[in-house]
């Protein structure tokens, strides 16, 4: 039987374009019925849902919750109330984007009270997720929860200028400090069972990043071809609940996440731009192979029909094999011109 929290969940109302202030009063409503909410200064708040004794922690924004989502409420809300755990999301609602890595005092005085309070302790399983300026608070904030498990999406370790002068990427933090409290996020994970890091290597600053998290139990996973979002790639492919299921159930190794990664197969997305590389590499074998894969899935594929049609005249031209030919549908588009 579904719980109240998994019930509500369901007939939740779209609020992906309420300003931000609705927008927080519309979260305040759901956690106060099922837990709490609690602000925490002008730019952030927590939201706590109590349902099972396993819980996600996440961070999320105002921008990014109604970017995202179908009904603008954070991911990792309704995600962990639609497998019936207790969330807890911590939320940047301000003007200000440098509000993102969570570097602020009420913030750090918030999880010290979690802390003395014993919070975390009521849980069986404590997962951490974020990606990018998140998944950096994530890591950061993990240190309050020994134990728990951390998945960080092309994170920051930090923005330090001492460490990181060469991340260009963020102006608005040159200002922020990283260095106090909460600040080096590897060195935050120190205390957690197990921490996952995502990165493309393509993307140089995100593989910078992810080899400062260089630690005995962090794995660090290259998504190739997934770009500077790549968690954007792995909510349209659904990868990222399997993922976070396989985290909660404290099983998440490299064969749960290759499995998880491989819709990338299907994405439309990831395949332009595995056919960008590999055409663009004079690479006519491993084209047709690509563009077959592509073709014999959908009715209509112009630019991979192109690539295919052009690598199958240079295997030709060379007086190599054609791979799969037999096994091609015919085009479509020239035989009904």
């Amino acid at each position: 039987m579904d719980s109240a929290l998994q019930t509500a969940v369901r007939t939740l109302e779209d609020i992906s374009n309420q300003p931000r202030k609705a927008w927080c009063d519309s979260l305040e409503v759901l956690a106060e019925e099922h837990g709490y909410y609690q602000p925490l200064g002008d730019s952030y708040a927590a939201a706590f849902l109590d349902d099972a004794p396993r819980l996600l922690v996440t961070f999320d924004s105002h921008e990014r919750a109604t970017e995202r989502t179908d009904n603008g409420y954070p991911h990792g809300m309704t995600l962990a109330a639609q497998q019936g755990w207790s969330s807890l999301t911590l939320l940047s609602h301000g003007p200000d984007r440098s509000a993102d890595w969570f570097r602020a005092p009420e913030v750090y005085g918030y999880f010290d009270r979690l802390v003395d309070e014993g919070f975390f302790e009521d849980f069986d399983q404590v997962v951490f997720y974020g990606a990018g300026a998140f998944g950096y608070a994530a890591a950061a904030y993990s240190v309050a929860a020994p134990g728990a498990t951390v998945v960080a999406i092309s994170p920051q370790a930090t923005l330090d200028g001492r460490l990181a002068s060469w991340d260009h990427r963020f102006p608005e933090t040159r200002r922020m400090d990283f260095s106090s409290r909460y600040g080096f996020a590897p060195d935050m994970i120190e205390g957690a069972e197990k921490a996952v890091v995502l990165y493309d290597p393509h993307v140089e600053a995100d593989a910078m990043h992810a080899a400062l998290f260089h630690r005995p139990h962090v794995t660090r996973v290259p998504c190739r071809l997934f770009g500077a979002d790549p968690e954007f790639e792995m909510m349209e492919m659904d990868a990222l609940a399997p993922l976070l299921e396989a985290a909660m159930r404290g099983a998440l190794t490299r064969r749960d996440i290759t499995r998880a990664l491989r819709s990338r197969r299907e994405h439309n997305g990831y395949l332009r731009r595995l056919l960008s590389e590999v055409g663009t590499g004079n690479r006519p074998f491993q084209t047709v192979l690509l563009c077959g894969h592509v073709l014999s899935q959908r009715k209509r594929a112009p630019r991979f029909r192109r690539a295919y049609d052009h690598a199958v005249a240079m295997l030709e031209e060379q007086g190599r094999p054609v791979p799969g030919r037999s096994k091609m549908p015919p085009d479509r588009t020239q035989a009904t011109a």
